[in-house]
């Protein structure tokens, strides 16, 4: 059995690999569908594979990777909001 870390990193890449061939099969393949497929899957490992009683030191390094892709996602979400309002409220006119 390996040790947690290297399990949940396995773990995240099946789901990567699995969210890759499925957007594909689909036709949906983007990058931002697939990044945000992906923060899913990592916050769901860490939610699954997190110990109830204490906070393992690898964990505690996942915040900072969990905190970058949650603002990735903020990005995502502010463009996709810039892309839809018309071009005069953009603009500030």
């Amino acid at each position: 059995m390996s040790p947690k870390p290297h399990r949940f990193v396995r773990y995240v890449l099946v789901w990567m690999l699995t969210a890759l061939i499925g957007l594909t099969l689909l036709g949906t393949l983007e990058l931002e569908l697939f990044f945000v497929v992906s923060l899913i899957g990592v916050l769901i490992m860490t939610e699954l594979m997190t110990p109830m009683h204490l906070t393992p030191a690898w964990h505690r390094r996942l915040r900072w990777v969990i905190l970058l892709g949650l603002l990735g996602f903020a990005y995502i979400v502010i463009q996709r909001i810039l892309a839809l309002l018309p071009i005069e409220l953009t603009l500030g006119l």
